[in-house]
């Protein structure tokens, strides 16, 4: 029969403690098992980690949403503000302006109150925004910071193109020549009539556009136009700064204003002080002098000389 050592007293493992306490000669596995202490503490760092990751970015969110919170009040944001500023932040590099028309950007830029190179924490939004919507021909206007360096504006204006008078009335109108609401001759509107071109008579309002578009294609003689009369709701005079009247001919009103630039860029016909300039036939130009002065009355001395 074959002999099993495993019923006999050969096996040394039949005489010694399950795990071999006190017998280096058996493999680490047998005797390098962790106690039940350790093992607990394992799995405790294991869910420890995780919740350690879990807070700090809590942490973290609430932190920036606490910025946030703060930097969408001006009275809230001031004093944290005024500490990045002298933390010396992030400079301007770039002033975006969206929406603008009739608006210039100087205008906007000084309104702002802040420019390139400016830290970008260094001025107060709501402030910026207050003072351009008080601009002449801004309707709303938002501001915001756009980090780390740029600056966005966007602009709703109003569309009046011209002012319009008529019987005694004043009005801004738009293209269509609809009244632009809230009219007046205070605020903004009064420095919004200084500026615009006026129109005058019947009907200058429904034919002000295509003139005015005209009229801005030549610029030298934009200039010097203070008025555009509208006769029998047919054709157009304009009148010029030094009172000079310009009769311009019923459909040809672009034609005639090219040439008058011309005459302008060649002989200077704008500065020349006459009582009006005819441009109705398309092949000549009628200037209309003004009449000499009369002659002064003879002094009594020379009356009594033979």
């Amino acid at each position: 029969m074959r002999h099993d050592p495993r019923f006999d007293g050969s096996d040394p493992r039949r005489n010694t403690p399950p795990y071999g306490s006190g017998r280096p000669d058996l493999p680490p596995q047998f005797g390098d098992r962790p106690s039940r202490m350790r093992l607990f503490w394992r799995r405790q760092k294991r869910l420890v980690r995780p919740a350690i990751v879990t807070l700090g970015v809590l942490g973290i969110l609430a932190v920036g949403g606490r910025f946030f919170y703060d930097a969408a009040s001006e009275k809230r944001f001031a004093p944290l503000r005024a500490k990045l500023v002298q933390m010396q932040p992030l400079q301007i590099r770039h002033v975006i302006i969206n929406g603008r028309g009739l608006t210039t950007e100087t205008e906007i830029n000084e309104a702002l109150g802040t420019g390139i190179g400016h830290p970008i924490f260094g001025f107060s939004v709501e402030a910026a925004r207050t003072r351009i919507d008080a601009l002449p021909f801004v309707d709303h206007a938002t501001v915001e910071r756009h980090m780390p360096d740029t600056v966005v504006i966007n602009i709703t204006e109003r569309t009046p193109i011209a002012v319009w008078q008529d019987h005694g009335h004043f009005s801004l109108i738009n293209r269509a020549g609809e009244e632009v609401p809230d009219q007046g001759l205070t605020g903004k509107n009064a420095e919004a009539f200084l500026r615009l071109p006026l129109v005058v008579g019947d009907g200058a309002n429904s034919a002000a556009a295509f003139m005015i578009d005209a009229l801005s294609a030549q610029p030298v003689v934009k200039s010097q136009v203070t008025a555009l009369i509208r006769v029998g709701s047919r054709r157009w005079d304009m009148t010029l700064r030094d009172g000079t009247t310009i009769l311009l001919p019923e459909g040809a009103e672009a034609a005639a204003l090219a040439r008058l630039a011309q005459y302008e860029g060649s002989m200077r016909l704008l500065e020349r002080p006459v009582p009006s300039i005819d441009l109705r036939l398309p092949d000549r130009m009628v200037i209309h002098q003004a009449p000499p002065p009369p002659p002064s009355p003879p002094t009594p001395d020379a009356q009594k000389q033979p």
